[in-house]
């Protein structure tokens, strides 16, 4: 595995949209710095929902960005779902949380998956996005920082693999919003599930 690319954008205004959004990402050539909060440089516009030290990179699998891409019936271009991060040979769905990735000194930890919303299906320009991309049960990886550094694309990447029992990304989704049984929710609390969602499941034992 490698990075494939590495995508950051800047807040732009969505046709028939009052506010802006840093959805609109493009490739970037050259080494950029990634600190706790991700990708220097990148906009971030709606702090409530977007970004954090639990959601501080998006990664794509280029396996899932290529099933994407027939579904299309398009090529796939770097950055057209927001993510910050292309990895080669990854597919989204046999990620789960508590994986990490690992590019020399640099240390990413999966944390939670993506759950689409109506910002994404503007972006697509298709109102029925939501459901499709629910549907296709390919949902992308948001990370913590262990570790930062300087990156670039072409660096090679380990992926090394939660220990404990697995959440895995389609399955967060498929469950997202709902009562979990008690063992679900000592096995999803047991991992190091993003932050925002780990209260929302203490809240609701």
């Amino acid at each position: 595995m490698k990075i494939l690319a590495l995508c950051t954008g800047n807040p732009e205004r969505l046709p028939g949209k009052s506010y802006k959004t840093g959805i609109f990402k493009q490739a970037v050539n050259g080494a950029v710095m990634i600190d706790d909060e991700g990708l220097v440089g990148d906009a971030i516009c709606n702090r409530k929902h977007h970004g954090g030290v639990d959601q501080a990179v998006y990664v794509e699998g280029s396996l899932t960005l290529d099933w994407w891409s027939r579904e299309l019936g398009r090529p796939y271009e770097p950055g057209t779902f927001g993510e910050n991060m292309v990895i080669s040979d990854l597919d989204n769905r046999d990620v789960a949380v508590g994986d990490r990735f690992v590019a020399g000194d640099f240390v990413l930890e999966v944390t939670s998956c993506r759950i689409p919303c109506a910002t994404f299906a503007a972006r697509m320009a298709d109102p029925r996005f939501v459901a499709r991309y629910t549907a296709a049960a390919r949902p992308g990886i948001y990370c913590r920082v262990i570790k930062g550094g300087v990156v670039e694309a072409g660096m090679p990447v380990d992926h090394r693999l939660f220990t404990g029992e697995k959440v895995t990304m389609p399955e967060l989704m498929q469950t997202f919003g709902r009562r979990l049984s008690e063992a679900d929710l000592a096995r999803y609390l047991a991992s190091p599930i993003h932050h925002k969602l780990r209260a929302l499941l203490e809240a609701g034992r």
